[in-house]
């Protein structure tokens, strides 16, 4: 019997109603800021549907997903052999010390109670109750049909899709293990025959006679494969051939080792030691290809030869310029598939991407970059420039599997080849249903990856990703709320899609403990859409999780404490797990020690902060640092009255700056644009010494001028008043000592945290943007703050222009009549 959960929306409600005894997060701005981007993009808004009710099978009967593939297609032959292999593994403890099998997860049936999502704009947590009933009656035939289609799809082989691109060409027979290969099948009679005259003849066999056994055997039907490894007179054969193993020719060796793949030997078979001790002694006898067809043998028994791959690139490094095209990419695919990158090789190999580029075919082209992508090497821009103009070219003639693996490697290469990426989404998003989810996944995470957003790819994941949702691996689950949380998209089926992607993280919570940085990863994508699942974020901030965290190869200390202050901010009421002091002041100490050496140094920072203080009297009235420190990026605070007038609060600033006046030094145009640009400025000295005086007695006069009930007038021509500004509650002022009397005077004040952003803040060529920026902005004026944009295409190019236009812009910025005006 199968469980079906029936989802209801109801009528005027823009998000799904639900029961939940766990805490609610109660925040007014997040409805209207979502409703504002929602009219901003209104195709997403006029494609979404309103279906009275959703049916989806959560649990197939009989559903199992293999849990380590890398394809996305393959042939049902394939499958069945993969299956074979899997069963034999299982059953083969008897003639293998040590077997290995394919680590599988088998999906049960859930609870209908689903987990409650803490969010804002919202009056209950995120799941709907949900409706559990037993369907009797079979699935019809059509059902089992798209069943049947959909398992087709979902159903990978990570040894032999990766291998596509050696149908192209006849020559990769020669270098590589052909699984087709017309063999003539053995009678089981013929098979006890030859059994029965190992056991007679005994230690008498010849390395002839061993080898011919071996091959015959091979061609037993596959039924009898797992019998034949568990016969006590093959374990003497097997001992046989070790015993005499110097005696083999190479070439009988080679076919003892293609026997053993059609006989799926165990690779942790004691006996495949002394064969790869045996290859490894004759690398330098065998030729290339000899050597490329080894180690395809060793790769398809699953065996992992580090030595013997080792003394391949080293025999390689010293022939590459003998390699063939097939050679070539059939020695990218092994370094691939070693997940090993020898770099002085790669420097060679990579002149040869140049020689053959115009003969590649597109699936050695895609197998070109899955070899670089999985043994983590780096080419230079050139190349991957090369390959993303041709496959924009010819994307339409390109497999899909082909395809992601070159997204793959220019997602880890960071190049962002525009008209590719233009091309991917006319091309792409039809083929969505018939790709695997795991291909999907690396489709939306190259997008989020390289901060693209193109609507037609996402709505085409979001859409076709709820009735695959089971088929996710812990990582896809992540990856695919990371990547639409970085881009902030709400695709039209908003909930269906959150909501399965969520009941996917649950089930395969027990597949975080071995890795802890796909559920922060998942987390924090939804943090960045302000959905907050409240089991989840108990179970990712308890100490026994975060000691798991610890012992991750990835240091996971930024994300943690990006989720753990979003939760305090966001979700007051939240009750569960949170992380402890100690811990938040190791990680505030971390990044505010990077900020020092890597944020506040920048050209842009520095100018801003030095002209602001310029303008409204002091290095007091100014303070770069960073007010949120789990975000990871810094904020000029600017504290004003009611009244507009500057408030000093910076104590500290302003005693360092009297130290350092005696030693420091004019920031002057000329030298910023030195520092950014590298070429001075056109103004002479005298122009510019001239202008900063005038700019001083501008400013001098500005601060003397009384501001209340009047207008000031900006260089700009722009005015204010500063009447109707926003109360602070004293629970939010500020907790530094205050500078002068004056201060604790002062009934009210504005307080303004200035971003001064760059192009890594926003999505590819676009001014929308990113989601941990975005969760910045609303939680700073969550705590009270208004925010006011730097945007990068306004102040960057003000950099090399006068002091006197900077000092205009950053006035008129920070005395903005619309934000004066707004705040009352």
């Amino acid at each position: 019997m199968a469980t079906v959960l029936i989802c209801r929306r109801f009528p005027g409600l823009g998000r799904v109603t639900a029961f939940s005894t766990t805490t609610k997060c109660k925040a007014e701005s997040g409805s209207s800021e979502r409703k504002q981007k929602k009219e901003e993009t209104p195709e997403a808004a006029n494609t979404a549907t309103e279906p009275a009710a959703t049916i989806r099978l959560l649990n197939p009967s009989g559903y199992r997903v293999l849990y380590n593939p890398s394809a996305y297609a393959k042939s049902r032959a394939a499958s069945q052999q993969h299956a074979a292999r899997n069963r034999g593994q299982a059953l083969d403890s008897a003639f293998s010390s040590a077997g290995t099998a394919q680590v599988q997860s088998t999906f049960s049936t859930t609870s209908s109670q689903a987990s409650p999502t803490i969010r804002n704009a919202l009056p209950n947590p995120k799941f709907k109750p949900l409706l559990e009933q037993t369907l009797s009656a079979r699935p019809s035939a059509a059902q089992a049909k798209e069943k049947a289609e959909m398992e087709k799809t979902e159903m990978h082989d990570s040894k032999e899709d990766p291998r596509v691109f050696q149908k192209g060409r006849p020559e990769y027979l020669s270098l590589s293990y052909n699984k087709f290969e017309l063999i003539e099948a053995l009678p089981l009679e013929a098979g006890d025959s030859i059994l029965h005259s190992i056991t007679v003849c005994k230690d008498n066999q010849s390395p002839e006679s061993i080898t011919d056994y071996f091959r015959k055997l091979s061609c037993l039907p596959v039924e009898q494969h797992v019998v034949l490894r568990s016969d006590p007179r093959f374990n003497r054969l097997c001992s046989c051939a070790v015993e005499s193993i110097q005696l083999f020719s190479t070439s009988e060796l080679i076919d003892i080792l293609k026997a053993f793949v059609r006989l799926v030997v165990p690779p942790t078979h004691p006996m495949l030691n002394a064969y790869e001790n045996e290859f490894c002694r004759r690398v330098w006898d065998m030729n290339l290809d000899q050597l490329l067809l080894v180690a395809d043998c060793w790769r398809c028994l699953e065996r992992s030869v580090p030595s013997y791959l080792s003394i391949l690139f080293s025999y390689a490094n010293l022939h590459w310029k003998d390699l063939t095209l097939p050679q070539f990419v059939q020695l990218f695919y092994i370094i691939g598939e070693g997940r090993k990158s020898p770099t002085d090789l790669m420097q060679k190999l990579e002149s040869l991407i140049w020689k053959y580029f115009d003969s590649f075919t597109l699936e050695e082209v895609g197998a070109i970059c899955l070899g670089l992508f999985k043994s983590n090497s780096d080419v230079s821009d050139h190349v991957m420039r090369k390959i993303g103009d041709r496959v924009s070219l010819q994307m339409e003639d390109m497999s899909s599997y082909a395809l992601v693996n070159v997204l793959k490697m220019l997602r880890y290469a960071r190049i962002d080849h525009l008209p590719l990426l233009k091309k991917l989404g006319k091309v792409i998003p039809p083929r969505i249903p018939m790709i695997n989810i795991q291909g999907i996944m690396h489709i939306a995470l190259t997008c989020s990856s390289l901060h693209y957003y193109d609507e037609d790819i996402l709505a085409a994941v979001a859409m076709s990703l709820p009735s695959k949702v089971t088929y996710c691996r812990s990582k896809d689950a992540a990856k695919f709320l990371w990547s639409f949380g970085c881009l902030e998209y709400e695709p039209p089926n908003e909930e269906q899609f959150y909501s399965s992607l969520i009941e996917q993280m649950h089930r395969k919570l027990h597949e975080f403990e071995k890795f802890p940085e796909h559920l922060l990863t998942g987390l924090l994508g939804l943090a960045f859409v302000q959905r907050f699942p409240a089991e989840l974020i108990d179970y990712a901030l308890n100490d026994e999780f975060v000691r798991k965290t610890r012992e991750s190869k990835y240091d996971l200390r930024k994300d943690l404490f990006t989720l753990g202050k979003s939760v305090e901010i966001e979700c007051p009421a939240y009750k569960g797990s949170r992380l402890s002091p100690h811990l938040y002041e190791e990680f505030t100490e971390m990044v505010l020690n990077f900020a020092k050496e890597e944020i506040y140094v920048r050209p842009e920072i520095m100018e801003a902060v030095s002209l602001l203080e310029s303008m409204l009297g002091g290095p007091e009235y100014v303070k770069s640092h960073m007010l949120l420190p789990h975000t990871r990026s810094s904020d000029l605070e600017v504290h004003l009255a009611v009244d507009g007038h500057p408030i000093p609060f910076n104590l500290k600033g302003a005693t360092a700056d009297k130290k350092l006046k005696d030693i420091g030094v004019n920031l002057t145009d000329d030298l910023l644009t030195q520092l950014i640009k590298g070429r001075s400025n056109s103004q002479s000295p005298v122009e510019v010494e001239n202008e900063a005086k005038a700019c001083g007695q501008e400013r001098a006069e500005e601060a003397q001028a009384p501001c209340t009930g009047g207008r000031t007038v900006f260089p700009d021509g722009a005015s204010v008043t500063g009447a109707g500004l926003k109360v602070w509650p004293q629970s939010q002022r500020s907790l530094e000592t205050p500078l002068s009397p004056g201060l604790n005077q002062q009934p009210r004040e504005l307080k303004l945290a200035i971003q001064v952003s760059n192009r890594n803040h926003y999505c590819y060529c676009s001014k929308r943007l990113l989601g941990l920026h975005s969760l910045k902005r609303r939680q700073l004026r969550q705590l009270g703050y208004v925010v006011v944009e730097l945007p990068f295409w306004e102040w960057f190019p003000l950099l090399k222009r006068t002091r006197s236009e900077k000092l205009s812009y950053l006035h008129y910025k920070v005395f903005d009549p619309a934000l004066l005006s707004g705040a009352g």
